[in-house]
């Protein structure tokens, strides 16, 4: 499914309907300023002019219209118009097949976890009315039980998009052992910003005060961040014209805002993006390949609902390759505890028993490579991980 083809149709078909509406409008403007010189010289003679002189006037408009001629002009540039437009459909129900559901296998799933998925979906969206909907229609008690800890983060933010820091310090000061754990610095982050907002809302000494309660804790392994920040105290109510004018820019508001929400969801042991948004992405990109194996293998009269795996690789983009998986490049067979990747002395890697299989099982026996023309002992492969 080559989406880029799809586009530079469509940008085709844009294109030339830019150019015919460009084209009308031009026609109707020379009609109308025909017409438009045609009144005024009617409006301009007396009225006791005789009606031979409207018939002329009339007669000079209607010669005028015939030289602009709107049905010749508009005439190619509808036609180009209609041809791109005739193209678009056929291309789009070449590319994009409406019954994707071929590419379906009866594989078994668990209603009940993807229930879950979804309800949660909806909640890390903020659509907590459409998740107790969902939740209750599923009969899913559990999934509504995600909802308490969205809808804290999501009134976090909201009071964050208003300036306020106050709910996101006392989140992450409640949490302060768990995020010092995970390696986090939002605490720290959140005390910064709140320093400087005070800073320039509030005045020095309310600042002052605030570092002196808050930032002590800190001071060992962020003491760089805390001089620059007291340094900020010399420039009180001038912040904006000092070498720290840096410290005012909206985008730290838009990454912290981004950083705790992904923060948040790492405490609850959630990910920060949809896994359900994540599946659905990376199924879009597997299905062209899922569809084409499909068609090859109903051509060839073989059973797609009964094989246990699939004969080629999906490719997908780095973003959705979340484990260290390995596949052995000659079985086929991912591996496992029992059968582990074992690099060669070539620097190939195959699963265990491919190499038992290539060995004939005689651990001095030299074997040769698949992919090079290296000659390998048993002896000599190491074993990668398991």
């Amino acid at each position: 499914m080559e989406l880029s083809t799809i586009k530079d149709a469509f940008d085709r078909v844009t294109k030339k309907q830019k150019v015919a509406s460009s084209k009308s409008q031009e026609v109707i403007e020379q009609i109308g300023h025909e017409i438009e010189q045609a009144l005024l010289k009617i409006q301009s003679i007396n009225d006791t002019a005789s009606l031979s002189e409207h018939k002329v006037i009339l007669s000079e408009l209607k010669a005028k219209l015939k030289e602009v001629a709107p049905l010749s002009q508009l005439e190619g540039t509808q036609k180009e118009l209609n041809v791109a437009l005739s193209k678009y459909p056929k291309l789009l129900e070449k590319s994009l097949n409406p019954d994707i559901s071929k590419a379906y296998r009866n594989v078994g799933s668990d209603i009940h976890t993807v229930n879950q998925i979804i309800a949660s979906h909806f909640y890390r969206e903020g659509h907590f009315d459409l998740g107790d909907c969902f939740a209750n229609e599923a009969r899913e008690s559990e999934a509504a039980d995600q909802k308490s800890p969205f809808l804290q983060m999501y009134q976090i933010l909201e009071a964050m998009r208003s300036r306020n820091l106050d709910p996101a310090v006392s989140w992450a000061t409640t949490n302060s052992e768990k995020l010092k754990l995970s390696g986090s610095d939002i605490e720290m982050k959140l005390h910064r910003q709140q320093f400087v907002e005070i800073l320039q809302n509030k005045g020095r000494d309310e600042a002052l005060g605030y570092a002196r309660t808050n930032f002590p804790p800190f001071a060992t392994k962020y003491l760089a961040e805390i001089q620059r920040l007291m340094a900020c105290l010399l420039w009180a109510g001038k912040l904006d014209s000092s070498p720290y004018s840096d410290l005012l820019s909206p985008c730290h508001w838009d990454k912290l805002a981004e950083e705790l929400a992904r923060q948040f969801c790492n405490l609850m042991g959630q990910s920060y993006e949809s896994p359900l948004s994540a599946t659905i992405a990376a199924g879009v990109q597997g299905l062209p390949t899922l569809l084409k194996l499909m068609n090859v293998m109903t051509g060839k009269k073989q059973e797609w609902q009964s094989m246990k795996q699939l004969p080629v690789p999906i490719d997908l983009d780095r973003e959705f390759q979340f484990h260290s998986i390995f596949v052995c490049p000659v079985s086929r067979d991912q591996a496992t505890e029992e059968n582990p990747p074992m690099l060669m002395s070539c620097g190939h890697v195959l699963c265990k028993q491919s190499i038992t299989k290539l060995s004939k099982n005689n651990n001095t026996r030299p074997f040769k490579c698949p992919y090079c023309p290296t000659e390998v002992e048993v002896g000599q492969c190491k074993q990668l991980f398991f």
